[in-house]
């Protein structure tokens, strides 16, 4: 790693700590920012729509709940989402739209896709990012090793990271492929950081909420830190 390159500060769901998370405000919140990229979650609806979303479920303003694998995006979308953090009406994102919003602010895209993805639907995936942005600005993460293997065999020029958590183990197989990693910040040692860097991979940390420990990771060189704040 170049000692000299900046850390990039990666909004963790957005712009999430004073925005509703996954959302475009939440998107565009943090390009106005100035974040350096915008990481977000990826589902897919009953029809195919690819939505920026952490759980399965979404919760509406009115209370209700709905399951997102079950319903077509016209549905998902006819109310709007809960909001406990602004006044704003917000709805449920299209994956469209979020590369839109980090194209139009030049961010990076770190995009994890949530479980396990049939091939085909990683191929979708990515054959709009490629048609929206630019795959040389999107990181694909997943926590699903085989998600990786699948996007390396169908996008060797995607930038890949796993992301690594608690209870995970062997990391070194991340060298085995060429996949960078994006490490809880409770875990990542010393030794992981400079193992990646010595194979020219990357390291990000998430989710950095405390302005000293980020501060302490920029002291460590990683490359990223998600942040719900200090974005």
């Amino acid at each position: 790693m170049d000692q000299s390159k900046k850390v990039i500060m990666i909004a963790h769901k957005g712009y999430s700590g004073k925005y509703p998370e996954n959302t475009a405000l939440a998107f565009k919140m943090a390009g106005e920012h100035g974040s350096g990229g915008a990481e977000t979650d990826v589902r897919y609806t009953a029809d195919g729509v690819f939505v920026t979303h952490h759980n399965d479920e979404v919760e509406y303003a009115d209370g209700t709940v709905m399951c997102i694998s079950e319903h077509t995006f016209e549905e998902l979308t006819q109310k709007p989402l809960k909001n406990t953090k602004t006044d704003d009406t917000v709805y449920l994102t299209a994956f469209r739209e979020y590369l839109e919003i980090l194209r139009d602010y030049g961010m990076i895209a770190f995009i994890e896709l949530k479980g396990p993805y049939p091939t085909e639907k990683v191929k979708e995936v990515f054959d709009l990012a490629a048609e929206v942005y630019d795959l040389k600005k999107c990181i694909l993460q997943s926590f699903d090793f085989d998600n990786l293997l699948e996007a390396r065999a169908l996008f060797p020029e995607l930038p890949l990271m796993w992301t690594y958590g608690q209870g995970e183990s062997h990391y070194e197989r991340c060298f085995d492929h060429g996949f960078s990693i994006d490490v809880d910040q409770y875990v990542v040692t010393r030794q992981m950081i400079d193992d990646f860097h010595a194979r020219g991979l990357e390291v990000g940390v998430w989710t950095v909420n405390d302005e000293e420990r980020v501060a302490f990771f920029k002291d460590m060189n990683v490359n990223y830190i998600e942040s719900d704040f200090y974005c």
